[in-house]
C-alpha cells in the first residue's frame, strides 16, 4: 500500500470559486487514493500561522499578505500557492490566467459594439492589475481607450459609506456613453449596477457591465443580472494538487506560474445590448436579437430597415466591423452555446431549430467556423466535471474577492 499523504488546505471556503477549487483537489485525491486533508473546523481551511509546526507532507495555500509569505518561507514543507494577490512569492503557483480573463471580457464588449470602456479594480492587488492589463491592452488593440478607477479593497480604510461610493459615482458621471465596463470581481460589478441606479443610468443601454468569478447566486440576484467571466477553478485545483504531489515526491519545484485558461463569458442581462449609434443599424440588431429563433436572412433585415442590401452591409461594417450575415451567425451561435449548456440536454436538431437554422448540419458548420469546435464537443468540454487540459505556462497571477 502507498504511504498516506497528509495535505493541509490553507485557504477558506467562503467563495464559490474556492469550493470549485476544492472539488478539483478532491478529484486528484480520489485518483491517488492515499491523500488525507487537514482542515480548520472554524472555516474549513487552515491558516498558514496555525501550520508552523504541523507534521504533514505539503500545503495548498492562498498567500495573500506579506505576513503569510514570511510564515510560508519559515516552513520546511512543499507549498503550492493558489493566489495572485502578491506579484511574486517565490513559491510554485497555479492560477487562472488573469490577463486572459481581461482579454475575453474586452472581446465580449467589443462584439457588443462599444467604443467607450472602463475598468473598475482594486488598489495594490496584483491579480486586479493583471485583469486590467489584459482588458486595456485588448481595447487599445481595437483602437480605443480605457478609463480606469481603482479603489481600496475595503471600505474600512475610509471614513464613511459616502467615501466608498462617491469616487465610483464621480467616475461614472465623467465617462462618455454608451459605456462598457469590466469590474475586477462580481461584487464590484454589482456596485456599478447600483451606482447606475443612483445616477439614473440604464444598464445595459447606457452602461454594460461585466464581472469576474461567475458567482451564480450573486450574479442572478442583483437588480440587473450580471454577465461574468467564468473561471476554470476545478482545473486550477486539480493542477495545483498534481504539482504538490510531484514536489512531495521529491521532484524539483516549477519555476514559472502555471496559468489555466479561463472558461468563458457567461452572458446575462447586464450586457444584453449592441451599442450602435446608427438608428437603422440598431433597429436591425434588435430585430436579430429578438427573432434569433426564427429562420431568416439578410433580406428580412433589408425589409425591416427599408434600405438596400448594399447600404446595410456597408453600415454594419462601419458600426460593428462585420456583415449583417456574420452578425446573424454570431447571434445564432451564442444562442446555441446557451442551449448546449442548459440543464435540459436538448438534441442537436432541436437546438438547431431554436437557433433559426434550417438543418442540423448548418448549425454544425457555422458553429465550428466561429468557435473552432463542434457543438457536441463544446457541450462535453464545458459541461464536463473533470478538469480540462487547456493551459499554458508563463508569468501571471490569480484573483477573486480577496483576489486569491
Amino acid at each position: 500500500m502507498p504511504k498516506n499523504v497528509q495535505v493541509a488546505l490553507a485557504f477558506a471556503l467562503s467563495e464559490p470559486h474556492q469550493v470549485r477549487i476544492l472539488r478539483g483537489i478532491e478529484q486528484f485525491a480520489e485518483k491517488r487514493g492515499n491523500w488525507a486533508f487537514t482542515f480548520s473546523p472554524e472555516h474549513y481551511g487552515s491558516s498558514l500561522a496555525a501550520l508552523k509546526h504541523w507534521p504533514g507532507d505539503g500545503v495548498l495555500a492562498t498567500i495573500t499578505t506579506k505576513r503569510e509569505l514570511e510564515i510560508a518561507r519559515e516552513m520546511k514543507l512543499p507549498i503550492v500557492n493558489l493566489s495572485g494577490a502578491l506579484r511574486e512569492t517565490g513559491f510554485p503557483r497555479v492560477m487562472v490566467d488573469q490577463e486572459a480573463m481581461g482579454r475575453i471580457a474586452a472581446d465580449h464588449l467589443l462584439k457588443c459594439g462599444f467604443r467607450n470602456f472602463g475598468y473598475f479594480g482594486v488598489q495594490r492587488v496584483w491579480s486586479s492589475h493583471q485583469r486590467k492589463t489584459g482588458f486595456a491592452r485588448r481595447v487599445k488593440q481595437a483602437g480605443w481607450e480605457c478609463s480606469v478607477l481603482e479603489t481600496p479593497s475595503s471600505p474600512r480604510s475610509l471614513q464613511s459609506a459616502q467615501d466608498w461610493f462617491e469616487p465610483l459615482d464621480q467616475w461614472l458621471r465623467s465617462l462618455p456613453l454608451p459605456l462598457g465596463i469590466l469590474a475586477s470581481i462580481d461584487l464590484r460589478g454589482g456596485m456599478i449596477v447600483d451606482a447606475c441606479a443612483r445616477l439614473g443610468l440604464r444598464v445595459p443601454d447606457d452602461v454594460a457591465v461585466v464581472g469576474i468569478d461567475n458567482n451564480e447566486v450573486f450574479c442572478e440576484m442583483i437588480r440587473v443580472p450580471l454577465t461574468s467571466v467564468s473561471r476554470s477553478d476545478m482545473e486550477v485545483g486539480y493542477k495545483a494538487a498534481a504539482t504538490l504531489a510531484r514536489m512531495i515526491a521529491g521532484e524539483s519545484c516549477p519555476t514559472e506560474d502555471l496559468l489555466i485558461a479561463p472558461d468563458r463569458v457567461v452572458t446575462r442581462r447586464s450586457t444584453d445590448i449592441v451599442a450602435v449609434s446608427d438608428a437603422e443599424v440598431a433597429t436591425a440588431v434588435r430585430y436579430v436579437q429578438e427573432h434569433v429563433d426564427e429562420p431568416f436572412g439578410i433580406e428580412r433585415l433589408v425589409q425591416i430597415v427599408g434600405r438596400s442590401r448594399r447600404w446595410l452591409t456597408e453600415h454594419f461594417r462601419e458600426c460593428l466591423a462585420c456583415t449583417p450575415y456574420e452578425f446573424i451567425c454570431r447571434a445564432r451561435v451564442e444562442r446555441a452555446k446557451s442551449l448546449l449548456l442548459a440543464e435540459e440536454k436538448l438534441p442537436l436538431h432541436e437546438i438547431a431549430r431554436r437557433c433559426g437554422f434550417s438543418e442540423t448540419r448548418n448549425l454544425r458548420t457555422v458553429f465550428e467556423r466561429l468557435t473552432g469546435e463542434r457543438p457536441a464537443y463544446y457541450r462535453e468540454n464545458n459541461r464536463c466535471e473533470s478538469p480540462r487540459s487547456k493551459q499554458r505556462t508563463g508569468s501571471g497571477s490569480n484573483g477573486s474577492s480577496a483576489d486569491a
